[in-house]
């Protein structure tokens, strides 16, 4: 059997990897009932759809041709490790700078992943996304997320 699309094969097979992995997790919480769900109710329904979607872009790169095959280029390892050091450090100062801080922090870092900051957009999304965030998880959903620096508390 031959692969015609690289990329879309290796994609599909992350795909059916990770929402295997999560349902498989999933199994080590209370399930619940439909009209009264638990905790691994959800996570596990989400990564069976996963993998369904990952068999589904596996089967299609091996059976639709596409022009070149597309190959799998390089990886961008300096992007990739810029977001993944973005994500750590909102986890780390998160608890402690408060969501009006760590926001714009991670997404001035997640920008210099671009190569290029455009400063405006940088400002627009953080206010916008830092007001998004505040309304959902603070305001709409109750979270004990901190808002503003520890020692302005």
């Amino acid at each position: 059997m031959k692969i015609k699309s690289q990329r879309d094969f290796v994609a599909g097979l992350a795909f059916i990897v990770v929402g295997l992995a999560f349902a498989w997790g999933a199994t080590n919480y209370s399930f619940g009932s439909s009209a009264r769900p638990g905790p691994g109710y959800f996570p596990f329904g989400l990564g069976i759809i996963l993998a369904i979607i990952g068999a589904v872009i596996t089967f299609e790169a091996l059976t639709i041709e596409t022009e070149d095959g597309e190959p799998i280029g390089d990886i961008a390892w300096r992007p990739l490790l810029i977001i993944l050091g973005a994500v750590g450090v909102f986890g780390f100062l998160l608890p402690r700078a408060g969501m009006v801080i760590t926001i714009p922090v991670l997404i001035t870092m997640a920008s210099a992943a671009a190569g290029r900051i455009r400063w405006l957009d940088v400002a627009i999304l953080s206010v916008v996304l830092t007001l998004g965030s505040y309304m959902a998880f603070v305001r709409g959903l109750d979270l004990v997320i901190p808002v503003w620096p520890s020692f302005l508390q």
